[in-house]
């Protein structure tokens, strides 16, 4: 009996999957949990394997089409097996000029016209946008409409940039955020020279050639965390939920958009694990190749735009989680040092917060000990 071949649903608001690439040929024969074709979605980009021993057949899409979740994009089939033709569809006639859509003022009797075939979201799109769906041609099945369909297509005629589906996620989610979380924001000038202290010296140990300010970051993050588990909290159905675990989440900056991927247990790694965690997980975003594990479970967010001249910024939070940490640049400035002015490496940290988590006191405690721990590490230096 032929086995379908389902694209995957990979997270709570994933519609469609895209095929990027066929690994096996139709006729070629596959064992069970042999990679077969690789599937992008919003976030992550995964392979799919077969579900069976048998012959790949009954491809029923090609690499660049965007298959709703659920649906079957092939089979593995017995030998000799043919693959089932796909369920037909009724049609019912559409409107035309002589027969509106629109109902008259008499009821007319025979079928109604047929409801262009389209996601939910690209229903939801089109509304928003002003976009007529029988203007867009779809690339769903049957010619269905998705919502990567609409992309370039806007109500009053004019052009759109392109934004893939990592994009559209991230912007739905900070939008939501942005929304629906009561944000404040603390900031905060740290003496750096300490972190660049440590971080000469790290680099000298095995594995630690490649260390970052980023990964140090995450380890004092990990440490304040850990002294302030308020902060690693989440605000869930009207209360204030303890996470079990410390994972720090890193902003990285990728040709598709912002992704966040997450450093699990940050708090029980030590120096050249978590640089080599970091390592991996920025490779892996960068070429499109995270695993969904890679991008749950984040309960701290640090972002660092230091790399790109930034003295300062403020950040979303990334929710559920409470709070996000974003980082500037190290720069040297004058500063007051013992009652005469001396110039110092200084940075800005600044924190920014759900208050329904953390108020003002607890976020500036935390903030204070993430601070110390900035400017004398040493308690941190294995």
């Amino acid at each position: 009996m032929a086995t379908e071949v389902i694209m995957p649903t990979l997270g709570l608001a994933q519609e469609t999957g895209k095929v990027l690439r066929w690994l096996k040929a139709e006729g070629e024969s596959v064992a069970k949990g042999e990679p077969l074709l690789e599937v992008e979605t919003d976030k992550v980009t995964v392979e799919v394997e077969a579900p069976a021993e048998g012959i790949l057949g009954g491809l029923r899409a090609g690499e660049g089409d965007d298959v709703p979740v659920g649906q079957a994009v092939a089979f593995v089939l017995a030998p000799g097996e043919s693959a089932p033709e796909p369920a037909a569809v009724s049609a019912a006639p559409r409107a035309t000029e002589a027969e509106p859509a629109e109902a008259s003022a008499e009821p007319k009797a025979g079928p109604k016209p047929r409801r262009r075939l389209a996601s939910p979201k690209a229903r939801r799109l089109a509304r928003e946008h002003g976009i007529e769906l029988d203007s867009v041609t779809g690339s769903g099945p049957h010619g269905s409409v998705l919502a990567a369909d609409l992309e370039g297509a806007n109500g009053d005629g004019a052009a759109t940039l392109e934004a893939g589906p990592v994009w559209q996620r991230m912007a739905e989610r900070v939008a939501r955020s942005w929304q629906t979380v009561p944000h404040f924001f603390l900031l905060r000038e740290v003496d750096a020279g300490g972190l660049q202290a440590w971080r000469e010296t790290a680099r000298r140990r095995p594995g630690c050639e490649a260390l970052t300010h980023s990964d140090l970051l995450i380890r004092i993050c990990a440490a304040a965390l850990r002294e302030h588990p308020r902060v690693n909290a989440t605000w869930r159905d009207g209360s204030v939920v303890a996470q079990d675990e410390i994972n720090v989440g890193l902003a990285v900056a990728t040709d598709e958009a912002l992704v966040v991927p997450v450093i699990h247990g940050a708090d029980t790694l030590d120096l050249p694990a978590l640089a080599a965690r970091r390592a991996q997980l920025v490779e892996a975003a960068r070429a499109g190749r995270l695993a969904p594990a890679d991008v749950q479970g984040g309960t701290f967010t640090v972002s660092n735009l230091g790399m790109y001249g930034v003295d300062a910024f403020l950040a979303v939070v990334n929710a559920p989680q409470a709070a996000i940490l974003a980082v500037g640049r190290i720069a040297d400035r004058v500063v007051a040092a013992d009652g005469a002015p001396a110039v110092r490496p200084v940075m800005t940290l600044s924190l920014s917060l759900d208050h329904r988590v953390v108020d003002g006191a607890r976020g500036a405690q935390f903030l204070d000990t993430l601070a110390a721990l900035v400017e004398e590490p040493a308690g941190l230096v294995e």
